[in-house]
């Protein structure tokens, strides 16, 4: 990885809730509310965008653990803002601390941490191989 990241460093992503966004299984809504996986994705990519700018051509983040706590509804129409800050950084695995909250409000919709892990692309390859 190229040098200056560190613990600290912040990424945002905002987002509107939208009906594909909804808590649903099967193409069937269960509640019409901003779902579990979809802030997961959110949190995800907030805490990629992180690690982007230090990757070198050769490398790649990967997701390997994700923490969440669901903690309100985000209805239709919300605008939720979605931060990464890493908390923890050592050698090629950066964990990021994220929160989830509805910028009209400020009311904490969720909260977790991601573990991302870079590799060389190779070695990723590898990997997908063995599977």
């Amino acid at each position: 990885m190229k040098s200056g990241l560190a613990v600290g460093h912040t990424a945002v992503v905002t987002t509107e809730v939208i009906p594909s966004m909804y808590a649903q299984f099967e193409g069937s809504v269960v509640h019409p509310v901003y779902s579990t996986v979809s802030m997961v994705y959110h949190m995800e990519w907030a805490s990629r965008k992180i690690i982007l700018p230090y990757l070198e051509d050769h490398e790649e983040g990967m997701g390997a653990k994700v923490t969440v706590e669901h903690n309100a509804p985000a209805k239709t129409g919300s605008c939720l803002e979605i931060r990464a800050n890493v908390i923890k950084y050592e050698r090629n695995i950066i964990l990021t601390e994220v929160t989830v909250r509805d910028k009209e409000s400020g009311r904490l919709i969720g909260k977790g941490e991601v573990k991302q892990v870079v590799l060389p692309k190779e070695k990723i390859k590898e990997r997908m191989k063995e599977s």
